[in-house]
């Protein structure tokens, strides 16, 4: 799964090869082939989208092309009983304009294909208003008068709140993973930079910046990844597959959030 634009298989790959290509030694990796593996990709949102994105995972060697899985029946259902049944356009994506996303409902997506049934639950929080986006001067950078994006937003006092940020510099999604939860901004006024090493801002760049309040079965999901981005040279966690809340052996997530946008011409 990608954070929508980025599937998942292309992201277990990319967080895959800094741990490899740090070690000094050789070593024969013996690496799990899951080529064939079902990888769903799912999203229920307040703004009428719900897209669910299926695909097969490939073995490590392999090109990196995920082939999609077409024909499958998809279905989403709220927890007063009603049903959804998604329709196929591009390969492999799936999708409806009828079920709009409503915060604290709980939604069930049920995928058939092969033969087999893939199902997961996911609960939809409150939303929470992404206050500002903001650009200044990158204080590890600022002989290259690169910019840094900051996001502001209060979180609620007593209520746990975790968040996902999809960042768009001119269009062009970057691959950064920004999960947080707020452990240690209960009830605060968050400014929050988004910082990663190979982003590169520059005054004139449109960002885009979206931000989801997630479930905690999602937060668990994306941090791990958080954790394996962060991998490199001397330390770092054993990449693996992150913890999923879909059932059967599936790669991926199905996550039911609140999504807001801003966008802003770096100055």
């Amino acid at each position: 799964m990608k954070i929508k634009n980025l599937s998942f298989g292309t992201m277990l790959m990319m967080l895959l090869l800094p741990a490899i290509i740090s070690c000094q030694k050789v070593i024969d990796l013996k690496l799990k082939d899951a080529s064939g593996q079902i990888v769903i990709e799912a999203n229920v949102d307040n703004n009428n989208t719900s897209i669910v994105k299926l695909s097969q995972n490939v073995s490590f060697t392999s090109v990196n092309t995920y082939p999609p899985v077409s024909g499958a029946t998809v279905t989403i259902s709220d927890q007063s009983g009603k049903s959804y049944t998604l329709t196929e356009g591009i390969a492999g994506n799936y999708s409806s304009s009828q079920l709009q996303g409503t915060s604290l409902n709980t939604y069930n997506l049920t995928v058939q294909t092969g033969g087999k049934t893939y199902t997961g639950r996911s609960t939809m929080p409150p939303a929470i208003a992404l206050d500002t986006i903001t650009a200044k001067n990158d204080e590890f950078n600022n002989g290259n008068n690169q910019k840094e994006i900051t996001v502001s937003y209060s979180d609620p006092a007593g209520i746990k709140n975790q968040y996902l940020f999809l960042m768009y510099v001119n269009g062009v999604q970057v691959k950064g993973i920004f999960v947080y939860n707020d452990d240690l901004t209960d009830g605060k006024h968050v400014s929050r930079p988004l910082r990663q090493d190979d982003i590169d801002i520059y005054p004139g760049d449109m960002v885009k910046v979206e931000m989801q309040c997630i479930d905690k079965a999602n937060y668990t999901y994306w941090f791990a990844l958080q954790q394996q981005q962060q991998n490199g040279p001397g330390g770092g966690v054993t990449p693996s597959n992150p913890p999923s809340n879909l059932s059967n052996n599936a790669l991926g997530y199905f996550s039911a959030h609140t999504t807001q946008t801003k966008t802003i011409r770096v100055q």
